[in-house]
């Protein structure tokens, strides 16, 4: 359905890489976007943005408070989300992405790529010159 046809030229730049290896390393990266709102967090962060945790739950429909604390201090603990606190009150907190949390977008934007492929939606005719989760 959709899926293109021909061989895929692996783009790991490390040698030694055995399937199990590079199964064992991807599992490990999912873990950390486990979670029903990590993405869209994510999604809303990328670009550069930083938004305050009021901002966020406008942005994230269906999402409880407990919920978007929780997966926030998940995304924080695993290093690809910053938590500001300003000193004033009433007290303000602002969240943006670490640079590793920026290094996500060009992976997810290829696994975006991807699936819309594999559902047979339209798509340019190559991979994405601009990331298309950093365009507002």
């Amino acid at each position: 359905m959709g899926r293109p046809t021909g061989k895929y030229k692996q783009k790991s730049v490390y040698p030694g890489i055995t399937p199990r290896i590079a199964s064992v390393g991807v599992q490990e990266a999912l873990k950390v976007l486990e979670g029903r709102w990590k993405l869209s967090i994510l999604f809303e962060l990328f670009g550069g943005r930083t938004l305050r945790f009021s901002e966020l739950e406008r942005a994230i429909p269906g999402v409880t408070q407990k919920m978007l604390i929780q997966q926030l201090r998940d995304l924080e603990r695993d290093g690809i989300v910053r938590r500001v606190v300003h000193p004033v009150v009433p007290p303000k907190v602002e969240y943006s992405l670490t640079p590793g949390g920026e290094e996500l977008c060009p992976a997810l934007d290829e696994l975006l790529f991807w699936a819309q492929r594999w559902k047979g939606q339209p798509t340019s005719a190559g991979p994405p010159k601009a990331s298309k989760l950093t365009e507002r």
